[in-house]
């Protein structure tokens, strides 16, 4: 198996992160200093960790309010999981523009496949792939469908 990429890992931290604030409400100073803690942490891209954290933690509602009309279901009802990349992916889409838009879907994917749901996968890419119609248009209608 190859070994696995810096922001990839960082996106996995950055999960994580968002389980413990949402499940335990810890924030973002927790968060990091447990992080700093965990085995390969200091292989992440450490820069886009910290980012995508505070941004993602700074942006939660907004963030939630922008996925909820494309989510079947109340918020408290999504996994904690799903909620984590959903949010994390919404904030990459909103705040990262120079991250393209079919990275930011495929590692959602990717995240759900690994750490979510058996059908998670699913939900979040239909979830995303809505959303990045709404927010970037131009990718979205660009981007090849899978």
């Amino acid at each position: 198996m190859a070994a696995k990429q810096p922001r990839r890992r960082a996106r996995e931290f950055v999960l994580q992160g968002l389980y413990q604030h949402l499940v335990g409400g810890q924030d973002q100073a927790a968060i990091e200093g447990h992080a700093a803690g965990v085995t390969n942490f200091d292989k992440a891209d450490l820069t886009l960790y910290r980012a995508l954290l505070g941004q993602t933690l700074d942006h939660a509602a907004s963030l939630q309010a922008a996925l909820a009309p494309h989510i079947d279901r109340p918020w408290p009802e999504v996994s904690p999981i799903e909620r984590g990349i959903l949010l994390m992916a919404a904030c990459e889409f909103s705040h990262f523009p120079e991250t393209p838009y079919r990275v930011i879907l495929n590692e959602a994917i990717d995240l759900a496949k690994d750490y979510g749901g058996t059908d998670g996968h699913k939900f979040v890419n239909g979830v995303l792939d809505k959303l990045a119609a709404e927010l970037r248009p131009h990718e979205a209608r660009q981007a090849p469908r899978p």
